[in-house]
C-alpha cells in the first residue's frame, strides 16, 4: 500500500481508531475495577511470597495486554490499540519484574499476532514489541522510585505520553523505509497517545482510589473494634449495682447509662466511704466519643480517691478540681453531683458542680434541689465549693440524670424538659429506683419517637428505706 494511499485510508478511520482503542480500554477498566475492588488480587497475595505476587501481577498485565492487541485494528503492519496499558499497570502495582513480564508476554503474543507480509509490517513488529517489554519495565522502575508522584493524574498523564512517544519513536527507528513509518506515525499518533495516556492514567486513579477506599474501609473496621472494646472498658468502670451492692438493706439503688456514641463521657459512682457513709456521684464530660471517655475515667478515679481521702466534702471537689485542672491540654471540663449519705443519721451532703439539679421525691411530691451551683470541674483553679445538707426521711428518693435527658429531643426539636420529668416522678411512689429510671426511660423514648439523640443520657436513683429496714 502506497504511502498516500494509507494516509487516505487511515484519516477516513480515525474515528474508527479512536472508538475501537476508547471501548476496548472500558473494558479493561471495567475488569479491573473488579479485580481491585473485590480484594482477589489482596486476599491471594497475602498467601504468597513477593515473587509469586511479581509474577501474578506481571501475568494479568499481560493479559490485559494480549486483549489490547486482540481487539486492536491493522494498519500496514501496526496494530492500533491499547496494549501498552497492560505493562503499564502491571509495572506500576509491581514493580519492574512484574512490569518486564507483562511485557515480554504481551510482546510475545504480538509476535504471533503480526503481520510478515512485507519487510515493513515484520519491523512494525519487532518494534512494537520492544516497546512494550521496555515500557512495562520503565514503568515498573519509575513506581519504584517515583510511587507517590505517579499516582498524581497529570504526572501518570505525562508518563503515558512520554511511554507512547518513546513507542513511536522506535517505530520511527527500526521500521524502513521511514516513510512507510513516517506515514504510519503520523496517522496513528494522535489516537494511539491520547487514548494510552488518558487509560493509564484512569488506571491509575482508579488504583489509588480503591487502595484508599480499602485503607479506608480497614481503618473503620480497626476503630469500630476498638470503640467495642472502648465501651467495655467504660462499662467495667462503672460500678456493679446488683442485689449484693450496695448491700445493705436500707438503700435501694438504681441506674442506667445509654451513651449516644459507643462510648461517652457521662458516668456515675456509688461506693462507700466508710460502713455507714454512701457516697454517689452523677458526672457529664464535655465532648464525646474516646476522648470524653478517656477524661471520663481519669475524673471518676480523681473525685472517687479525693472523697475517700479527705474528710470534707467541699474541700475534696476542691482538691479534685485542682487535680483535673493539672495537664488539662486537651481543654475539657466535667460537670458534676457529688453526694454523700450517712445513714444511720439520714443526712446527705453535697456539692454541685456545674450540675443539673437532681429531684428529691418525699411523700409522693417531686421537687428539683436547686441550690447555688459551683463552678464545673477542671473549668479553673483555685475554685471553692460550696457543701449543703438536707435530711433524708424513711422512703425518699433521690433522682439524679445529666443533660441527655432533659435536653432528649423529637423530630420537632421539642425538649424533653424539667415538667415532662417531674410528671414521669409523680407517679414514682411504691416503684423501686429500677422502676422509676425505666419509666423515665420510656418515657423519653415516646417523646423522641425514634430520633437519634446527640447527647449520652444516664440516670441513678437511690431510695432510703430507712435504718434497718428491708427496701
Amino acid at each position: 500500500m502506497h504511502g498516500s494511499t494509507v494516509v487516505a485510508a487511515a484519516s477516513a478511520n480515525l474515528t474508527q481508531f479512536f472508538t475501537n482503542m476508547v471501548g476496548t480500554l472500558a473494558v479493561i477498566l471495567v475488569i479491573a475495577a473488579f479485580i481491585g475492588g473485590s480484594d482477589i488480587i489482596n486476599r491471594f497475595s497475602g498467601t504468597v511470597s513477593r515473587w509469586k505476587q511479581s509474577l501474578i501481577v506481571g501475568v494479568l498485565g499481560g493479559v490485559f495486554g494480549i486483549y489490547g492487541t486482540m481487539t486492536g485494528l491493522e494498519l500496514n503492519g501496526a496494530i492500533i490499540s491499547v496494549r501498552d496499558i497492560g505493562p503499564m499497570l502491571a509495572g506500576f502495582t509491581g514493580g519492574p519484574v512484574s512490569g518486564l513480564i507483562a511485557g515480554i508476554i504481551a510482546g510475545v503474543h504480538r509476535y504471533f499476532a503480526g503481520s510478515t507480509a512485507t519487510q515493513t509490517a515484520r519491523l512494525v513488529t519487532y518494534a512494537c514489541i520492544i516497546a512494550t517489554v521496555c515500557i512495562g519495565f520503565i514503568c515498573g522502575l519509575l513506581s519504584r522510585k517515583y510511587h507517590d508522584r505517579l499516582i498524581k493524574p497529570h504526572i501518570a498523564f505525562l508518563i503515558g505520553v512520554v511511554m507512547e512517544v518513546f513507542h513511536l519513536s522506535l517505530v520511527l527507528l527500526i521500521v524502513k523505509p521511514f516513510s512507510a513509518a513516517l506515514d504510519i506515525v503520523k496517522t496513528i499518533a494522535l489516537p494511539f497517545i491520547l487514548v494510552n495516556s488518558v487509560g493509564f492514567t484512569l488506571m491509575i486513579t482508579m488504583i489509588d482510589y480503591i487502595e484508599k477506599q480499602r485503607v479506608m474501609t480497614l481503618e473503620r473496621s480497626r476503630l469500630k473494634t476498638e470503640l467495642e472494646v472502648a465501651n467495655q472498658i467504660q462499662r467495667s468502670l462503672l460500678p456493679p449495682i446488683t442485689d449484693t451492692y450496695p448491700g445493705r438493706p436500707e438503700l435501694d439503688v438504681a441506674a442506667s447509662m445509654r451513651p449516644a456514641k459507643e462510648v461517652g463521657g457521662d458516668f456515675y459512682d456509688v461506693f462507700f466511704v466508710d460502713k455507714d457513709r454512701l457516697a454517689f456521684v452523677i458526672a457529664d464530660v464535655s465532648g464525646k466519643g474516646i476522648p470524653a471517655a478517656l477524661f471520663m475515667a481519669n475524673s471518676k478515679t480523681t473525685i472517687q480517691n479525693c472523697v475517700r481521702d479527705i474528710p470534707s466534702l467541699s474541700d475534696a471537689v476542691s482538691t479534685a478540681n485542682e487535680s483535673l485542672c493539672r495537664n488539662n491540654t486537651a481543654e475539657m471540663f466535667v460537670t458534676a453531683w457529688i453526694g454523700v449519705l450517712d445513714l444511720p443519721k439520714g443526712e446527705l451532703s453535697f456539692v454541685c458542680a456545674g450540675h443539673n439539679p437532681p429531684v428529691l421525691i418525699s411523700e409522693g411530691r417531686p421537687e428539683f434541689i436547686k441550690l447555688r451551683s459551683g463552678f464545673v470541674l477542671a473549668g479553673m483553679d483555685g475554685m471553692k465549693y460550696r457543701e449543703h445538707t438536707v435530711g433524708l426521711k424513711k422512703g425518699d428518693r433521690l433522682f439524679l440524670y445529666t443533660d441527655g435527658v432533659t435536653e432528649a429531643e423529637n423530630g420537632a426539636h421539642e425538649l424533653f424538659g424539667e415538667e415532662r420529668l417531674i410528671s414521669c416522678l409523680e407517679g414514682a411512689s411504691g416503684k423501686t429506683s429500677n422502676e422509676i429510671i425505666e419509666s423515665v426511660k420510656a418515657a423519653i423514648e415516646a417523646h423522641a419517637a425514634g430520633f437519634d439523640q446527640s447527647d449520652d443520657i444516664t440516670m441513678l436513683c437511690i431510695s432510703c428505706t430507712g435504718p434497718g429496714e428491708e427496701a
